[in-house]
């Protein structure tokens, strides 16, 4: 009798573990759900200080979810910063998609994060309206705590000559797809994809195979902290490492490698007042990848 009470205590305790495991480390239903401003209409679109487009609802994305629930206001709001970028083809755009920290390891299809993933999406949106995909770059900022008021934000500015302090715009597409250093060891060149960077460079493979005129460029960047020449080096190392990487996966088609250290920052390496800024420091430290056309192809 001992014998079954302790063999049904054991088999009681897997049990109970294992359906936690299921519904809260596996389906994600454990988790305290955020609070969603739903319907507010505080979207706007701004250049400089004047208004542009005002009072549009905010986008709404579900928890954990990239592909956005679409409300007329949505649509309309697609279409008149559509029509406004047409008749003012001096001005590019920026989208800043935002994501929950509870969300940080939640799908993002080949993007490193569900900001990048939202960005993306409405990007899509604004192309089949019309706009050049040139003209759109895409930007991220992870939220703490459980309130995502506003999951993307537009920002309008000139090329070259309002990117502020002359920071790096980055596409964020297939063509054109950029993960931080998350991917590597803390200061080494050890390249260690996450799920989402192995999903990107599967998938580059078997484009690459598919299109044997198209080459991948990769391109290492870093923070400001340390030498110039030790960042260059380190960016270049980086580069390698991912090629290698790469090379492993079994692409046969070229691919080349550079390093702009710390001399293309895409945020601030320190704050206005001279404080450190470790936000804009992990965004700089990252990783390009580009797909081209070789050289005569």
């Amino acid at each position: 009798m001992r014998i079954f009470l302790t063999g049904f205590t054991v088999f009681l305790i897997f049990t109970v573990f294992a359906r936690w495991y299921f519904v809260c480390e596996l389906r994600h239903h454990c988790e305290e759900k955020p609070v969603v401003v739903a319907g507010a209409n505080t979207l706007a679109l701004y250049d400089g200080d004047k208004p542009i487009l005002q009072g549009f609802e905010q986008f709404n994305f579900p928890y954990r979810s990239f592909r956005p629930s679409l409300s007329s206001s949505n649509e309309e709001f697609i279409e008149k910063a559509a029509g406004w970028l047409e008749e003012n083809p001096g001005k590019n755009i920026t989208i800043t998609g935002r994501f929950l920290d509870t969300e940080a390891k939640a799908r993002s299809g080949i993007f490193e994060n569900l900001g990048i993933a939202r960005a993306s999406a409405v990007e899509n949106l604004l192309i089949k309206a019309g706009v050049d995909a040139d003209r759109i770059t895409i930007d991220y900022e992870m939220v703490e705590g459980n309130e995502l008021a506003e999951p993307v934000s537009f920002g309008l500015y000139t090329p070259q000559t309002e990117a502020p302090g002359k920071l790096e715009k980055l596409q964020f597409s297939f063509e054109d797809n950029t993960f931080s250093d998350a991917n590597f060891e803390y200061n080494s060149d050890e390249f260690n994809p996450g799920e989402q960077c192995r999903l990107y460079a599967d998938s580059v493979k078997n484009y690459l195979d598919q299109h044997p005129d198209m080459m991948l460029e990769i391109i290492g960047h870093t923070d400001s902290i340390g030498g110039e020449s030790y960042n260059y080096e380190l960016g270049l190392r980086r580069a390698k490492k991912a090629a290698e990487y790469f090379r492993k996966l079994g692409v046969k088609s070229t691919i080349s490698v550079a390093s702009k250290g710390e001399a293309a920052p895409m945020a601030p390496n320190s704050k206005p007042n001279g404080a450190d800024n470790p936000a804009g420091r992990q965004k700089n430290r990252r990783v390009n990848f580009k797909i081209v056309k070789k050289e005569g192809g």
